[in-house]
């Protein structure tokens, strides 16, 4: 399928779209990966957000469900976590 944009994706927009986020484990992890998914995506649904640490701890991993309505959006979301200190991973 392609956009407005020329742009060649797999995907067909809006979809449900799992964004995942690791980073060191930390308290504030959680918020930070929501607030920055926020700014592009807008309200989060209940539930839609898992988190799950690696077995010793030391990492978390955060999936966040998005409707996601373009390649456009999912790129600048990418582009935020991966800008944050605190996020290691995007996925």
């Amino acid at each position: 399928m392609s956009e407005a944009s020329g742009e060649e994706t797999l995907l067909e927009f809006p979809c449900e779209y799992p964004v995942i986020a690791m980073g060191e484990s930390h308290p504030e992890l959680d918020n930070i990966v929501v607030e920055i998914i926020r700014r592009h995506a807008g309200d989060i649904a209940e539930g839609a957000v898992t988190s799950k640490q690696s077995s010793g701890g030391k990492f978390t991993s955060i999936t966040v469900v998005i409707e996601a309505t373009s390649k456009k959006q999912l790129d600048a979301i990418y582009q935020d976590l991966s800008g944050h200190q605190a996020i290691k991973y995007v996925l």
